[in-house]
């Protein structure tokens, strides 16, 4: 098994939110397992190039998965999985729907190991502007004596 890429099953429920006098339906994640006995079977692959993501939400209060669900406004079919927020944030801005829930322990030892591996993402450092920095001056125009 390729040490980036894992299979997560995927179950999604239904339930009934009342919103004033309307009732919406509003689905969440079930359940999240490793390898392929659900009813959706996602493959979750990590990139090098999410490193600092994965950082980002190992160390948050609760890790989550985020999984992509086609369209807002249609009937969930999970079709991609994730545990970037930058990458869950994508989908969002396209108007697909993204489910999430807590990443399980497994997972979250998995990406620990593939992060000890390949490294943490290089830290983006800044350069500080100079004071000044980017404004159009005037430049000094010389006389001519007529």
């Amino acid at each position: 098994m390729s040490d980036n890429l894992r299979p997560i099953s995927v179950t999604l429920v239904a339930e009934a939110k009342q919103v004033k006098q309307f009732t919406q339906t509003q689905w969440r994640i079930t359940e999240l397992s490793l390898g392929e006995q659900g009813p959706a079977v996602l493959q979750l692959q990590l990139s090098m190039t999410e490193r600092a993501a994965y950082r980002f939400n190992l160390t948050s209060a609760t890790p989550r998965l985020f999984v992509r669900a086609g369209f807002s406004g249609q009937t969930p079919k999970p079709d991609a999985i994730t545990a970037s927020q930058d990458v869950a944030a994508g989908w969002m801005d396209g108007e697909q729907q993204v489910l999430e829930a807590p990443m399980p322990m497994a997972i979250q030892v998995w990406i620990e190991s593939y992060l000890a591996r390949h490294g943490e993402a290089p830290m983006e450092i800044r350069k500080k502007k100079r004071k000044g920095a980017g404004r159009a001056k005037e430049a000094p125009t010389k006389e001519q004596p007529q």
